[in-house]
């Protein structure tokens, strides 16, 4: 069977994916305890990022929304389609655009920290009660040392 793949944007001011990656987002929060934010936060951050958007036969497989200066606000890839380099993608198409890519992680999201680091992500500092649930996170950011594009170039050469 084949699956055809097709990459969409939705630029700030639009929201047409928006309902596809809160339901998205919501599957993997009920699942793996990660991503818990509110609709009315994750909407608004949504209309004011870029957000790139990968599916598969019309299924939103993952998403990155990323603030103008790079900062991604979520990125999110479905349990069943991880593996498939579709969360190197989403960065990559985030580090297109800009110098530097940051976010930040659970301190205990260890999946999410293994993917990052696998990337090129470094850790810069730990924030208590970063999140409304009183949970940790690490800034992570990618591009200080080397441009992006040379990051990307060493990855997706391995």
């Amino acid at each position: 069977m084949s699956v055809n793949v097709e990459k969409r944007v939705d630029q700030p001011g639009s929201a047409e994916h928006a309902e596809e990656a809160w339901e998205l987002k919501e599957r993997i929060r009920e699942s793996e305890g990660v991503l818990k934010q509110r609709h009315g936060f994750f909407t608004d951050a949504y209309r004011r990022a870029t957000t790139h958007l990968y599916f598969e036969d019309e299924t939103l497989m993952g998403f990155a929304a990323a603030r103008r200066d790079g900062y991604i606000l979520f990125l999110a890839v479905a349990p069943e389609a991880r593996g498939k380099g579709y969360g190197k993608r989403l960065v990559a198409e985030v580090a297109r655009d800009h110098r530097s890519v940051s976010c930040h992680a659970r301190t205990t999201n260890e999946d999410a920290l293994s993917f990052y680091e696998h990337i090129g992500f470094e850790v810069k500092r730990r924030i208590s009660n970063y999140y409304e649930d009183g949970g940790d996170a690490y800034y992570l950011r990618l591009g200080e040392k080397a441009s992006i594009r040379e990051k990307f170039s060493e990855l997706f050469r391995r």
